[in-house]
């Protein structure tokens, strides 16, 4: 086994990382969104969120495989195409923003984002924009730059989508397209800027099995009338990975 996968083995908080990673492809299968908003709190405990951030884009290649296939034929791709685009370019001034700003800020701001996407999501919080082109990549731009910073593609995207009037498969697919191609995209932005290293690779091959393993289970549990009963769950989750991911644990 080479060297590099040896070290990721010995990583700190591996375990918790791994187990981490599976529920968050549980909930990301099922959901259609919530993965990074689960994993990254958790991650950037153990090691930098540069390196969570990584690490997290290539475990989720595992959903090319796994809940793409299914849920492409039901989104509008002219739609969802415009929303990567603009995502993709503004992603790389947020990992700039990433790469020079202080870690424990950058580890405020995830939780900070998961906390205030959460109380969106619970209260029901609906912003209702016309799906214009203009609006597409106004959220497309604003996805990309948090997530950039933070990993965090799926919040700002996620209610756009729940603003809208598409049926609960569909947004669920859209999100999960949008979410698929995008982190796809992030890798060699990130190999450009410096932060999509060795370590983080190795440690993302460490995760995608595990990822990929959820995200079936996840995609197999899905059934459109008990959305409540998985937004409810996903939203538990979310809670208790964003409170176990703040920085304040690390002087106790």
């Amino acid at each position: 086994m080479p060297d590099i996968l040896l070290a990721a083995l010995e990583t700190a908080g591996l375990g918790w990382m791994i187990l981490t990673t599976l529920v968050a492809g549980v909930v990301y299968g099922f959901a259609g969104f919530g993965a990074g908003l689960i994993f990254m709190p958790i991650a950037a405990a153990f090691v930098t969120p540069a390196t969570a951030i990584a690490a997290f884009a290539v475990s989720a290649l595992a959903s090319v495989v796994t809940v793409f296939p299914r849920a492409l034929p039901l989104v509008d791709r002219k739609a969802v195409g415009v929303l990567i685009v603009s995502a993709t370019v503004a992603a790389s001034f947020g990992i700039w923003v990433l790469r020079v700003a202080d870690t424990t800020v950058i580890r405020w701001f995830v939780v900070s984002t998961c906390a205030i996407t959460l109380v969106a999501l619970i209260a029901g919080w609906r912003h209702a924009v016309a799906p214009r082109l203009t609006t597409r990549i106004g959220i497309g731009l604003a996805t990309g730059f948090v997530g950039g910073i933070s990993g965090l593609l799926g919040p700002i995207m996620v209610l756009f989508q729940l603003a809208g009037r598409d049926a609960i498969a569909t947004t669920r697919a859209t999100t999960l397209v949008f979410l698929t191609i995008t982190s796809l995209l992030l890798l060699p932005l990130m190999y450009l800027q410096g932060i999509l290293t060795a370590e983080a690779v190795a440690l993302g091959l460490v995760m995608l099995v595990p990822y990929g393993m959820g995200a079936l289970v996840g995609q197999a549990l899905f059934l459109p009338d008990r959305e409540r009963s998985y937004r409810v769950a996903a939203y538990v989750i979310i809670a208790a990975a964003t409170l176990m991911g703040l920085p304040i644990w690390d002087r106790l």
